[in-house]
């Protein structure tokens, strides 16, 4: 299944992306897609339903963030070796783990805020990993049960912010808008293999980044069993895991960020594409 959120900011509804490609309200079957309906019980009863036998919705909707009411926004740095390379910086030996804050959460195609004076706001396409059931110190072997779905989420990220400024990266993470999560979450059963996936990412047209999860240093099942180890999981919590290669930051020899009036464009195989336009914090 697809599972999205449709509608005016704060305002979303539940839905249902059909085979044609069609949005179904959900609104007289579930409050919302948040934690308390990703259990597998939850799902089960949602997969069961006759999607023709939903209300169809009409025109083009905003569609908002594809989770509602995410308590934790967690995410993984330099999870492929090749981004590591590119940033200047060792691969891990174990996940680096920073935040997002739930602030930043915005639709798949809201516009991206540029923060007031920055000159280093920089792109990033990850694999989400949304959680269906509380999680404490899983076994590797059994992760991949504790996932719900699968989304795409742009990393959003200010590296004046994150690294030049004394502290941890989560100050250049965090900005409002910095998170586009969706279009919508693909439930674990139609991802037959979370770890060969093709990511991408464009900017005015232009292909920065063009990679596969595949070359990712810690795997899905990985980085949910021991982000386990540190913290509890609850239903509706996110896990971004990490950027292949070709941010702006990276780009040899001088770096490029975003500026005011660009149009990003991500996307990943068969979890849906975003679409993104930038302006300047007012």
């Amino acid at each position: 299944m697809k599972l999205l959120r449709y509608g005016p900011k704060g305002q979303e509804k539940p839905g249902l992306l059909d085979a044609q490609g069609k949005i179904r309200d959900l609104s007289n079957v579930v409050a919302d897609i948040d934690g308390a309906v990703l259990s597998s019980e939850g799902l089960a009863k949602l997969r069961a339903l006759d999607p023709a036998s939903l209300p169809l919705v009409e025109g083009n909707p905003r569609i908002g963030p594809c989770v509602g009411k995410i308590g934790k926004f967690i995410c993984i740095g330099l999870n492929y070796a090749d981004h590591a390379a590119e940033s200047n910086l060792p691969v891990p030996t174990e996940p680096v783990i920073f935040n997002k804050w739930t602030s930043a959460i915005c639709g798949p195609n809201d516009g991206v805020e540029i923060p007031r004076g920055s000159k280093k706001t920089d792109w990033e396409v990850e694999l989400g990993v949304v959680i269906g059931k509380p999680a404490k110190y899983v076994d590797e072997a059994n992760a991949l049960d504790y996932v719900a779905g699968y989304c795409v989420i742009n990393d959003v990220s200010e590296r004046e912010w994150q690294i030049e400024r004394g502290g941890t990266w989560d100050k250049g993470k965090g900005f409002d808008t910095f998170g586009p999560i969706g279009p919508w979450m693909v439930t674990r059963d139609e991802v037959v293999d979370p770890q060969n996936l093709s990511l991408w990412l464009e900017v005015d047209g232009h292909r920065y980044q063009n990679g596969s999860t595949k070359t990712m240093v810690f795997g899905v099942a990985k980085l949910v069993s021991y982000v386990s180890q540190c913290m509890s999981l609850q239903p509706g919590d996110v896990i971004s895991t990490g950027t292949p290669p070709g941010v702006g930051m990276g780009v040899k020899p001088n770096p490029v960020y975003l500026k005011p009036g660009q149009t990003i464009r991500l996307g990943i195989e068969g979890l849906g594409e975003q679409t993104q336009k930038t302006y300047a914090a007012e």
